[in-house]
């Protein structure tokens, strides 16, 4: 079996700001320029050719069958004659929620002003700003399963990385339309959103892309899919995002079901430098995602706001769940317990290993096809 060779590339040099998410490193990555329209990242990885054939692994196989009687068409199976109106979208979708931010923790910040007419045009922009990480999200999976086709040592998990470029190119098509003809638009990729993919897609070892977006990135936004899918009321988002997670449990299954062979057999320092990187991109999609852009928008130095924004119970609660996905995968993966139990007593400090006994996605993802409802 081919290991990964060593080669911690960048991601070492974030690990000592692991637990620095304060406002001032938070802000002090520039914005990403609205102008930009392309980025450039230089992929440190081999290609590998297989030249066995053999059907050696057949979870992924059956992963593969599965992918294939599973493809849906973005312009034909969505309605997207469906008229949406983002503020009401938006008011509907807040008032089922019942909770938010109330105005009045901010009543000594510049939105103390605020009225229902400011209040709703940040309620759309938040909407947008979150619509919009989701898109360039969805274009990162799809660069780094191109990156699994070419450097998976496997033949299986090259076939059914194949069928994930596929999807992820139907992903960032539906966010993309949805942005522009419903919301008028979408913000640029967040500066720590872009560090992280910038990482994964750098990083030299195969496996790390697994890690990285296969188990971390694309679980995260597989728990965020269901939450919103769960709020939202509107018919086409609401449809569009159940197609979609129908792609994605199968995507983070795939990571999970290739790395646990792979893990079982490295030594506890490989596995150390593993839990490391799952930890820092926890921290990062944990509380550096802040929707600063969406405060500058609205004529607001996130300076004066988002130290509130950071103790609200509220974003608390739905950081921790956006975990109900990772801490499972981490444990089937066997992350949590090794070297002391590194990996576990991190999870416990950011108060989300209550989900580790929820079902990981390995075992899960039938239940999200399309066919279950």
């Amino acid at each position: 079996m081919e290991r990964p060779t060593e080669n911690p590339g960048r991601l070492q040099d974030h690990r000592a700001h692991a637990n620095a998410a304060t406002i001032e490193t938070i802000l002090s990555v520039p914005l990403t320029d609205p102008d930009e329209v392309v980025h450039v990242v230089r992929d440190n990885a081999d290609r590998i050719f297989t030249w066995d054939y053999t059907l050696a692994r057949p979870a992924l196989r059956k992963l593969y069958e599965k992918a294939k009687t599973s493809q849906w068409n973005g312009s034909s199976d969505l309605d997207w004659s469906t008229p949406v109106d983002p503020e009401k979208t938006v008011a509907e979708d807040q008032a089922r929620l019942g909770v938010g931010l109330e105005p009045g923790r901010l009543d000594r910040t510049p939105v103390a002003s605020w009225g229902p007419k400011e209040w709703a045009e940040f309620g759309v922009e938040s909407r947008k700003w979150s619509l919009s990480q989701f898109l360039h999200g969805e274009q990162g999976a799809l660069i780094c399963t191109s990156k699994i086709v070419e450097t998976a040592p496997w033949y299986d998990a090259k076939l059914y990385a194949s069928t994930q470029v596929v999807d992820e190119a139907r992903h960032v098509e539906v966010f993309a339309r949805y942005l522009d003809e419903k919301l008028g638009g979408a913000y640029p990729v967040n500066p720590h959103l872009r560090l992280l993919l910038d990482d994964i897609v750098e990083d030299s070892r195969w496996d790390m892309t697994y890690l990285g977006m296969q188990v971390m990135v694309e679980g995260l936004a597989l728990a965020a899919f269901g939450y919103l899918h769960q709020l939202t009321g509107e018919p086409l988002l609401k449809q569009l995002l159940r197609y979609v997670m129908s792609d994605e449990a199968r995507h983070v299954a795939f990571g999970v079901l290739s790395l646990k062979e792979v893990y079982d057999g490295m030594s506890d320092s490989e596995i150390k430098d593993r839990q490391e990187f799952a930890f820092e991109a926890s921290i990062r999609m944990r509380d550096r995602f802040l929707q600063q852009e969406v405060w500058n928008h609205m004529g607001v130095n996130p300076r004066d706001v988002l130290p509130i924004i950071l103790e609200d119970p509220t974003r608390r609660v739905f950081q921790q769940m956006l975990f109900a996905k990772i801490v499972p995968n981490c444990k089937k993966l066997g992350l949590l317990d090794r070297n002391d139990s590194w990996l576990r007593r991190r999870f416990e400090e950011m108060n989300v290993i209550e989900f580790e006994h929820w079902e990981n996605t390995g075992d899960e993802y039938l239940r999200f096809d399309l066919a279950a409802g």
